[in-house]
């Protein structure tokens, strides 16, 4: 595929590289991350060019990798009146996404307590394939956290009041119908909220290591801006409870292309116009999974903090275990931005990308209004993570995005013939990392080989302008889905 470098950091391949194509595809990357990206980003990003509606640029952040339809690290802005909505450009895990929380804690206080720690917190969130979580709903009562997202949870005792104001569309989207969703996408997500899941999910107590905050004023705002101090990030979406709502709507919109005349140059590009029933059906399902994953990541955070409170015998107020945030990055949204000189609201998918708003944007809580969306970016289980802020650039350049995570350099089969669990848990170890596991082989398939530098990730979204460093954390202790 014919890309050519347009800029520092900036990667084109021009309309008439692909037949069909709408507008240029863009790749975000350092001359080292591009070389590395697989021949599936390149073929993928241009056919999402190609999609019917599509504005401006279909782009692929620095963490991109082949993924189902979409790249991972795509996003792609349709025009709400003439574009389509595709399940492959939000993901089955719809609203997979990170949550942050601060300690008062500091490394010497925890190091003592860690294997405990990890190994309780292993017992009180679920791990791993069709587990269940502590929450027992009936059908209406989480039909009502379908449409009420976190705040379904946290009027149940499952969270404090301020908790919802530090995520995301304060962790609920709106229109959101449970009607759209199936007996069996809510059979299978009724008893999921409060479990981590499998693949590369995972749960993390991290450390602010000196020399590793970066934006001092910004950090203290944030309250993570103490050296030596613990934190806690993890990483979860909407269980089987979102895949189902795309496995169900994938059938139907392969019927409703027909109907409606799109072809694709992907059958994993399966779409409908987004004005359509079939698309807007499938938008108020979508935010129903979205909704409910921001409840299963409230959900564990109630768990967090009742076992930091258990074993270090005080109250997770006095503990400090506060939100700092809570982001999607498998999600489609209305939006507004310029495009070509004129502010228009766009249906914006992010596929394995981050938002990342800038001071001042009308959408952030009034907490975060003076600096900007806290953007969390999490590396391998091996490697550590990144806390950023939104920037008026990515709004002009990505619609508002920026990357997710490392982003796969090796397939999991791959990976588990590189090295053992048994092995990488031993390694770890010795590095000072304590994990708890659901899976032996599931250890070995997130083996920081498998991933890009996530530094380097996060420089070049930086040096893009996309978003901003504040903090680096590295982990101690790890439960891995």
């Amino acid at each position: 595929m014919d890309f050519k470098k347009i800029a520092d950091g900036i990667w084109e391949a021009p309309p008439t590289a692909k037949k069909g194509m709408l507008v240029p595809a863009r790749i975000y990357a350092t001359d080292e991350l591009f070389k590395e990206m697989d021949q599936g980003v390149f073929e993928q990003v241009t056919n999402v060019a190609c999609l019917p509606g599509i504005q401006k640029y279909a782009l692929c952040m620095p963490d991109g990798h082949w993924g189902y339809g979409f790249p991972i690290g795509g996003v792609a802005a349709m025009d709400p009146a003439t574009g389509v909505i595709s399940p492959g450009g939000i993901g089955f895990d719809i609203n997979c996404g990170m949550r942050f929380l601060r300690t008062n804690l500091t490394e010497a206080e925890v190091k003592p307590k860690l294997r405990e720690l990890i190994d309780r917190l292993f017992y009180a969130i679920p791990c791993g394939v069709g587990t269940k979580g502590p929450l027992r709903l009936k059908e209406d009562e989480f039909r009502e956290v379908m449409v009420q997202g976190a705040r379904g949870v946290i009027r149940r005792g499952y969270g404090w009041p301020e908790d919802a104001e530090r995520i995301e569309n304060s962790g609920c989207i709106p229109g959101a119908d449970p009607a759209k969703v199936s007996a069996k996408a809510t059979s299978r997500g009724i008893n999921q909220l409060g479990t981590l899941g499998s693949g590369n999910h995972y749960m993390e107590i991290q450390v602010i290591y000196p020399g590793n905050i970066y934006d001092l004023d910004v950090a203290r705002t944030l309250g993570v801006d103490r050296e030596f101090q613990v934190v806690v990030m993890f990483h979860s979406g909407s269980r089987g409870f979102g895949h189902q709502v795309g496995t169900d709507y994938l059938e139907i919109f392969g019927r409703a292309m027909k109907r409606y005349g799109i072809t694709t140059l992907d059958r994993e590009l399966a779409c409908a116009p987004f004005s359509s029933p079939e698309g807007q059906d499938y938008f108020k399902a979508m935010n129903c999974a979205a909704n409910s994953a921001f409840a299963n990541r409230q959900v564990i955070t109630h768990r967090i903090r009742e076992v930091f409170s258990d074993i270090f015998k005080r109250d997770a107020r006095d503990l400090g275990l506060d939100v700092i945030y809570d982001v999607c990055h498998n999600i489609a949204k209305i939006e507004r931005y310029r495009v070509d000189g004129q502010e228009k609201e766009l249906l914006i998918h992010r596929k394995g990308a981050t938002r990342s708003f800038p001071p001042g944007h009308p959408e952030l809580a009034e907490r975060y209004r003076a600096i900007g969306q806290p953007v969390i970016i999490g590396g391998s289980m091996e490697t550590g993570s990144y806390l950023l802020i939104g920037t008026d650039k990515a709004m002009e350049d990505s619609f508002g995005s920026t990357a997710h995570g490392s982003g796969r350099t090796m397939s999991r089969t791959a990976a588990r013939k590189k090295v053992h669990g048994r092995d990488l848990l031993r390694r770890m170890e010795q590095k000072g990392i304590y994990v708890r596991a659901a899976s032996l082989s599931g250890v070995a398939e997130e083996a920081g080989m498998a991933y890009k530098d996530i530094s380097a990730v996060v420089d070049a979204v930086e040096k893009l302008g996309l978003s901003k460093k504040v903090v680096r954390l590295q982990p101690i202790g790890n439960i891995k889905g």
